[in-house]
């Protein structure tokens, strides 16, 4: 009988434990479906047609936008733009958050220390890009004025092809790297200390044990914070919007610009689309080599 009682039992229980699971799933799996999945599939069909704004109706043209877009050298360009933000952003990024990250390991008692370098990532992108705007400016800029004070010439950080996309990567960089570092902060929390204490013993420098055994055992972690930062990267918009609008002569127009004013300036969802489509099948080529290559589920500790 107590057998019998207790299998009766169980399935209830099991239900009730996958109810309350879907109860506590329920929230975020309509938002998914409401703010993400639905449009993602409506982004999909629009690609095919010629939908634009305020018209509710469209027609399909199949693979028209695709052929447009493969003609279309703006198009090319702003992809271009956004690789070589990307490329700065995320090498310059990627540097500097690893530093952080091994000055954080030092101190890892120092909440002082974690608060700051999470500060600029809690503030606003557009305050950001208007607080560079400012410090940037080439005739009331801090930084040329700084530049002035020690015999450089002034340069003019937003206004030139050559120094747009870089002082923007920087900017993002200032407001990121902190973020990126605790990420790898924790990584770093996760390595054990006699690996790290058996390479002293045999005779490795600070230098040598961190490039040897820190950086190996940080791989895996490394690997997907830099999937996450390349991808953010990709969609880099209200920086370039708020200080150089795509300029001067698209030097700065990243694809995301480029995407927005198809879509809401031009009024052209069907060709905005398609190149969202673009760019999510570039970003998952990306993210595919680049798991694979880093061999991100893998771990040296196993």
């Amino acid at each position: 009988m107590a057998a019998t009682s207790m299998g009766t039992r169980r399935p209830h229980r099991d239900v009730r434990q996958w109810l309350t699971a879907a109860a506590f799933l329920a929230p975020a799996m309509i938002g998914f479906a409401v703010f993400y999945f639905r449009p993602t599939v409506l982004g999909f069909y629009n690609s095919f047609t010629d939908k634009e704004l305020l018209r509710p109706e469209s027609d399909w043209v199949g693979l028209e936008n695709y052929r447009e877009m493969i003609s279309d050298d703006v198009f090319w360009n702003a992809l271009w733009v956004t690789g070589y933000y990307v490329l700065v952003n995320i090498g310059v990024q990627t540097i500097c958050a690893i530093g952080i990250a091994w000055v954080l390991d030092r101190l890892s008692g120092s909440r002082v220390m974690r608060t700051l370098v999470m500060t600029p990532y809690l503030m606003s992108n557009v305050v950001v890009a208007l607080l560079f705007l400012w410090i940037l400016d080439f005739r009331l800029g801090v930084m040329n004025a700084f530049l002035d004070t020690i015999g450089l010439n002034p340069q003019p950080w937003l206004s030139s092809k050559e120094w747009a996309i870089p002082s923007i990567a920087l900017i993002n960089v200032w407001r990121h790297m902190g973020y990126t570092a605790l990420l790898l902060f924790a990584g770093l929390q996760t390595i054990p200390k006699d690996v790290k204490e058996a390479a002293l013993i045999d005779g490795c420098g600070e230098i040598q044990r961190f490039i040897r055994v820190t950086l190996p055992l940080l791989r895996p972690v490394l690997a997907v914070v830099l999937v996450i930062t390349i991808i953010g990267s990709f969609q880099i918009f209200d920086t370039v919007d708020v200080t150089t609008e795509g300029g001067p002569v698209n030097a700065s127009r990243v694809i995301y610009l480029y995407i927005f004013d198809q879509a809401f300036a031009r009024r052209n969802f069907g060709y905005a689309s398609a190149m969202s489509v673009a760019l999510f099948l570039i970003l998952a080529v990306v993210t595919i080599v680049q798991m694979r290559l880093l061999r991100a589920n893998e771990s040296d500790l196993a």
